[in-house]
This record gives structure tokens, C-alpha cells and sequence, in this order.
């Protein structure tokens, strides 16, 4: 028996003397798991206990249980409670928990971690741990050993994401370097993606496009058909009564509306259905943000630039998501008590509209419109509407300036692609910035 396992095991008999009282026992739980992965306690590695995390847009301060800085940061419930209902607790703590924020937030009710790693995926833990399991799972908490190695988990969705976005994304230059329109290039590699979905979710049969695929590089069957026949079939509200896509249904997103038939030789072939190919990977495991990271992988920095396709994680969207539309939204369902008070806010939840700024004509300031442009964007949200209203609309010393593509920040180059991002870091506190010159 390793060292590592021997301590584990040890750990594992004092848990049993535990009931799992997260007030009473959490302190003790948290000291002895770090003594387990090799520490003299949490203390001696530096961790903090009962953390204090302050919250600008609530002004309140709440306190995490553990928090080991850029480690991880632990959030402990009694034994049996239910931790998904914790999930947006532990979201908000690590959005929170500025400077140095934690690499991974986990939750524990003296059964089970549930490990997060909010960079990577964000609606799933990276992997479940059952405690009496520590033994041979440990790898999944290696970030909790001195040396920090890489930890081994048995959710993570990035690897099969971008598994599958690189084989898209091959396909889809593969297409270009052919000669095919961009937006019809795009079109197609979007059409396949969400067949390749729909069938590992069951909306589709399965195997569908990769049995296609097999019958074009092997049985002489033709991509531009068979691809093209699918298509106009998943955007017909008529099933088809016999053949090869008699059950096949409806989508009626839009998505197959326009189809632009494509014949495809066998490299691109092998990308969809080939031993390795897309259609091989299991996409109700892929994360739906791979679309974004298909269009930005398939361009390079100066095509992103001039398409606007820059990529925001999904961290970076649910930190401005998060506090000026979701929270509010949950504060008002919690404080309903009647049934005629949520009906009302069923009302107006179904009326709710976010406008996006991007689908607005005004592209200068003092126009009367919603700003379009990053910079002017970016300037108001710096400065404060009331400000910015001052200075840029209607009367105002600048109405009516239009900037150019060049921002200095804090004395050093902007990059626009990345004004959102940096936005949310400043609204958060873990930027400060001290100057802004544009041009």
C-alpha cells in the first residue's frame, strides 16, 4: 500500500466517526483531508477557513467554508443534502473570490465531492467523487497535493469538445480551401454539427450521419444526395413515409431552412464518419460552446477582427448574465407567496427582452441609439451612463465622436476583441483601470 493510499485509508476511519454536521464537523473534515493528501493541516498550507466573500452587487458578504488561493475553494453541506441545489452558491462564491480566484470549487455533504471547474465547463461537475472511494479516485483532487499535479477527472467534457471542434473545424477550412463560400461553408459544417447532436440525444437515429458516411466511402454512395436528402428532411414538417429517413422529424429552428448541398471527397469525408471522425464522438458529451470555439479556431486574428467572431467563454458571459439578469430574476420568483404574484411575474418573464447592443444602427456616440461600437461600450460602462451621457450625447463636449480602432489602457495597447472580458474583470474588481486614451 503507496503512502498516499495508506493516508486516505486513515482519513477514510476518522470520517467514519462523523455524523456530518456541516456546523459542528466541516472545520475538523477540512483539516484532516489536507493532512490526508499529504500537509500537516490546512493552516500549514496556507488555506482559510470561513472565508469572507464580499458581493458589490448585493453589498453583502457571505463566507465560503474553505479557500486555498489559486487552489480551490471548498463549500461543505450536512451529509445527504442535495448539492445541486447548491451549484449557484458555489458559482457565485468563486465569481466572487477576486484577486487570485480559485482554479476549482468543490462541494461536499460528507458522501460526495462534486468537483467544478467553472473555466472549462460550467454546467456539469468535471467529476463526482464518492468519499469511501478517495482510496483509488484520488487523482481527481491531485490539485489538493503540495506539488499540485494535474488532476485526472472523469467528466471533463473539454477533451471531447475540442476533439470534436478540431475535426469541425478542420472540415470547415478543408471546405474554404476549396473554393466554397464562407457563410455557405459555415452553413453546412453548423447543418452536420446539429445532426451529429441530435442523434446522441436521441433526436435523430443513431449512427445516422456516420452510417451516411460509410456508405459514401465504401458502397458509392454520394455525400451531395445523401447529406443533401437529410437536410431537406429535418426541415420538413412532412415525415417521410418510407426509405432512409422515414424516421427522421421536424426541426423547425430555422436551422435547415436555407441548404446548400455539398459534394465531399473522402479526406473531408473520413473528418465526419471515418475511424476517428466527428460522427464517432459522443456529442451529448460535447459542450455547446463549441460552436464558438468551431468559428474561432477556423480564423485566423485578423478574420476574427473583421467577422466580430472573438469567442467569450462561458464564464465571462454569466459573470454580466448572472448579476443584471438572473439573480434579480430569482430574487423576485423567491419573494413570491401567492399564486396570483407568480402568475403576474410569469407575465412578465414571458414579455422579458435583453436588447443586444451588437443589432443596434448607432456605431457614434450621441446619436440617440443604443452604442454599437466596443470602445464607446466599453467608455460608458467605465465612466457610468450619467457620465457618459454628459459627455457624448447631444450637447456634450464629444457628441457625435466616432472613435477609430485604437484604445490605450493603463498606457499600454487595447485589444477590442477583448473589451467584454475586461469589462466583466473590472466590474468584479480584479482590474483597476487608471487610464483611457482613444483615439
Amino acid at each position: 500500500m503507496s503512502d498516499v493510499t495508506e493516508r486516505l485509508e486513515t482519513f477514510l476511519e476518522y470520517f467514519q466517526l462523523l455524523k456530518g454536521d456541516e456546523k459542528g464537523e466541516a472545520q475538523v473534515f477540512c483539516d484532516r483531508l489536507f493532512q490526508a493528501f499529504g500537509h500537516k493541516g490546512y493552516k500549514e498550507a496556507g488555506a482559510e477557513l470561513e472565508f469572507r466573500i464580499k458581493k458589490k452587487s448585493t453589498k453583502g458578504t457571505s463566507f465560503a467554508d474553505l479557500i486555498w488561493k489559486p487552489r480551490f475553494l471548498l463549500e461543505m453541506k450536512k451529509r445527504g443534502e442535495n448539492l445541486f441545489l447548491h451549484y449557484q452558491q458555489a458559482f457565485d462564491y468563486w465569481i466572487h473570490a477576486v484577486p487570485n480566484r480559485p482554479r476549482y470549487v468543490v462541494l461536499c455533504n460528507f458522501d460526495e465531492f462534486w468537483i467544478y471547474d467553472f473555466d472549462k465547463q460550467i454546467d456539469e461537475p468535471v467529476d463526482i467523487v464518492a468519499i469511501e472511494d478517495l482510496p483509488r479516485r484520488y487523482p481527481a483532487l491531485n490539485f489538493l497535493f503540495p506539488d499540485n499535479p494535474e488532476p485526472v477527472f472523469g467528466n471533463d467534457l473539454e477533451a471531447v469538445s475540442r476533439d470534436a471542434a478540431d475535426k469541425v473545424a478542420r472540415l470547415f477550412n478543408m471546405l474554404i480551401g476549396r473554393g466554397v463560400d464562407r457563410p455557405e461553408a459555415q452553413r453546412f459544417v453548423l447543418q452536420v454539427v446539429i445532426a451529429m447532436f441530435a442523434e446522441d440525444i436521441g433526436l435523430l437515429p443513431a449512427s445516422t450521419v456516420y452510417n451516411m458516411v460509410e456508405d459514401c466511402l465504401h458502397k458509392g454512395q454520394s455525400a451531395y444526395d445523401l447529406f443533401g436528402a437529410l437536410f431537406h428532411q429535418m426541415n420538413s414538417e412532412k415525415p417521410a413515409t418510407g426509405g432512409r429517413f422515414q424516421n427522421v422529424p421536424y426541426f423547425n429552428g430555422g436551422i435547415f431552412q436555407t441548404i446548400n448541398t455539398i459534394e465531399l471527397q473522402t479526406p473531408k469525408l473520413e473528418l465526419i464518419g471515418g475511424p476517428d471522425g466527428a460522427s464517432t464522438k459522443d456529442w451529448s458529451k460535447v459542450n455547446p460552446a463549441i460552436f464558438g470555439t468551431i468559428f474561432q479556431q477556423s480564423m485566423d486574428a485578423t478574420e476574427r477582427h473583421a467577422y466580430g467572431a472573438h469567442f467569450t467563454s462561458e464564464a465571462d458571459i454569466l459573470r454580466i448574465v448572472t448579476p443584471t439578469i438572473a439573480r434579480p430574476w430569482r430574487e423576485r420568483i423567491a419573494k413570491a407567496s401567492t399564486m396570483k404574484e407568480l402568475l403576474v411575474l410569469r407575465g412578465e418573464l414571458m414579455n422579458f427582452k435583453v436588447l443586444d447592443p451588437a443589432a443596434a444602427p448607432t456605431t457614434s456616440a450621441g446619436a440617440g441609439g443604443v452604442t454599437q461600437d466596443p470602445i464607446l461600450q466599453f467608455l460608458q460602462s467605465v465612466m457610468g451612463t450619467e457620465q457618459y451621457e454628459i459627455t457624448f450625447r447631444a450637447g456634450g463636449d464629444l457628441a457625435g465622436f466616432t472613435p477609430t480602432n485604437i484604445i490605450i489602457l493603463n498606457g499600454g495597447p487595447g485589444d477590442l476583441n477583448d473589451l467584454t472580458t475586461l469589462n466583466a474583470a473590472v466590474d468584479q474588481g480584479e482590474v483597476s483601470i487608471i487610464s483611457v486614451e482613444v483615439q
